[in-house]
């Protein structure tokens, strides 16, 4: 069922703004390993895909106690990307123990699984993504989902084997609201009952219920509060925060209840800062964070009843400058991680502090043109 259908003018604009080899390279040494341990846990890493045509890989990050990252190695995916921008939240993700992972292969139409060890990810299987152009994965407990955006475009769900091969879950592949669609994540809610998409093009957010197969439902479309809806995380208290990349920029909290509906709390709060595309959400719930083209990060405090208010009056948190195209919490929420896509392609580390504020901590460059998506531990 479609609810107040709506189409931007700005769409096409705002989603510019967002976009500004085979072996295993760089192994990790095994002075890193103390500072990728993490327990029980898994290890303590940044990952983002290189999205080569010639070849896609991971390129990993260790992550140190307070927060640094060291270069740490680069691993085949096996399939091609796309050398250009997917216009994405969710192209790289973890499970939620850090030991799978998951990344698309947008060039080749399929998506490849990892487990995740000391030595750094080793390959595990590489399925057909059930569509075209896979663009984000999100996954809960043993089901995964893939977005593809290739016209018509679709959602495909996956059972994860024990041997980290993927087996499509019959029924499971559903339509967007059009084929026009320009859609940019998926993710499960945080219960796993639930699957929302953000619809570019359209301006909507799709919610489709889960069953206990994993099989998703029928598609209910809101329009979101403010225009082109693009990256989301979920907070405490069915909280979903989303980014939204039409001028003049914005971010919206929503309520998303048990039975699936999707309810605005405070409507859109402007960033002042050019294309907000990307989002993440603290783990306490108190603080969440736009990644924006322009090369910002704008920070947003979040009350107990779901509201959201700038951090900085100018929505600057923190300036990158040059381009950004993802931002990412560890899994602890302490540092937030932004790819920037300048002239230096490059990810920048921030601690955040207790008052939301972000301490920059350097970047750390060495990744080829065209990398895309963050996923951290």
């Amino acid at each position: 069922m479609m609810k107040h259908l709506a189409t931007l003018a700005f769409a096409a604009v705002a989603v510019a703004a967002c976009e500004p080899n085979h072996s295993v390279t760089a192994p990790i040494q095994a002075s890193q390993l103390a500072q990728l341990d993490d327990g029980d846990t898994g290890p303590r890493a940044v990952y983002t895909i290189t999205n080569q045509v010639a070849g896609n890989a991971v390129a990993v990050f260790a992550r140190s106690g307070d927060g640094t990252l060291t270069a740490a190695g680069t691993f085949a995916t096996g399939g091609a990307g796309t050398g250009a921008g997917l216009g994405s939240q969710g192209a790289v993700t973890l499970s939620d123990d850090g030991r799978l992972l998951f990344a698309v292969n947008a060039g080749s139409n399929d998506v490849s699984v990892f487990q995740v060890g000391p030595q750094g990810p080793s390959l595990l299987s590489r399925t057909p993504s059930g569509g075209t152009l896979p663009i984000s994965v999100t996954v809960a407990r043993n089901v995964v989902y893939v977005l593809n955006a290739g016209a018509p475009g679709n959602i495909t769900g996956f059972t994860v084997g024990s041997t980290g091969g993927l087996t499509p879950i019959a029924g499971s592949t559903k339509s967007l609201s059009t084929a026009a669609a320009g859609p940019a994540q998926v993710s499960f809610s945080a219960n796993g009952r639930q699957l929302v998409v953000t619809e570019k093009s359209t301006s909507l957010i799709d919610v489709y219920p889960v069953d206990e197969g994993g099989v998703a439902g029928e598609r209910t479309s809101y329009t979101s509060a403010g225009g082109t809806p693009f990256g989301f995380a979920f907070g405490l208290r069915a909280l979903l925060f989303a980014s939204e990349a039409a001028a003049p920029g914005s971010a919206s909290p929503y309520t998303l209840t048990r039975a699936g509906s999707l309810q605005v709390i405070s409507g859109a709060v402007l960033t002042h800062q050019g294309a907000p595309c990307w989002a993440v959400v603290t783990a306490d719930g108190r603080f969440g964070y736009t990644g924006n083209g322009s090369g910002s990060i704008s920070g947003f405090r979040i009350a107990p009843d779901g509201s959201a208010g700038l951090l900085d009056a100018n929505g600057a948190s923190a300036v990158v400058g040059g381009g950004l195209n993802d931002i990412a919490l560890s899994r602890n929420s302490r540092y937030l991680y932004a790819l920037g896509t300048g002239s230096v392609q490059a990810i920048y580390a921030f601690r955040i502090q207790n008052d939301g504020s972000l301490q920059a901590l350097g970047p750390v460059g060495g990744l080829p043109a065209g990398t895309r998506g963050l996923a951290a531990f």
